[in-house]
């Protein structure tokens, strides 16, 4: 059987956790051997980061930045991987843009998924503080609330928690925001 051919959980190494999701488009993220494969995301969800991806293109890209939406693996620590909706980097040059995962983000964003929202709002929380990631925005379509985080130290502050009527603000880059309603209203 293919189950007798391939590691247990919590036996995978990094190198066959690489391997794997090299010829996979399926999302699996990777935490000390053990796999975690994510949940096909719904049109929704497509919709809202497609939406996001557009503005956050536009504004960092023309700056000299890159931005990129799952799947692409960002390293955390060496033996942990996620694979973060959006990343972006504020220069495209940066040394941590490597061609099959990232070493490093400068913000990340998960869109908030229905079947285990813990994930990203705090699993993925503590994930990207660990990782050094200096913005996390938690975007949350059950709420209809964007969350903007900050690091400091080891742990994220909110620096906004914004809905319907608000545009929500990057901390890290200067004079970005977009409209909440527009987010949602994605289609």
């Amino acid at each position: 059987m293919l189950k007798d051919l391939l590691p247990p959980q919590g036996e995978w190494s990094e190198t066959e956790y690489l391997v794997l999701t090299d010829h996979r488009s399926r999302l699996v993220e990777f935490t000390d051997g053990f796999l975690e494969p994510l949940p096909m995301p719904t049109d929704k969800h497509q919709s809202v980061l497609q939406f996001l991806f557009l503005v956050f293109h536009a504004f960092a890209e023309p700056r000299g930045g890159k931005v990129h939406f799952a799947p692409l693996r960002l390293q955390i620590r060496p033996g942990k991987f996620r694979e973060p909706d959006l990343l972006l980097l504020l220069s495209a040059a940066d040394p941590r843009r490597q061609n099959r995962f990232w070493l490093g983000a400068d913000l990340a964003l998960e869109v908030v998924s229905e079947e285990k929202p813990e994930r990203d709002l705090v699993e993925k929380r503590g994930d990207y503080a660990e990782g050094h990631v200096p913005e996390y925005w938690i975007v949350n379509p059950q709420t209809e609330t964007i969350t903007v985080l900050r690091l400091r130290g080891d742990a994220y502050e909110e620096a906004g928690l914004y809905r319907r009527g608000e545009s929500a603000a990057s901390v890290l880059l200067a004079g970005f925001s977009v409209a909440v309603a527009a987010v949602f209203d994605a289609d």
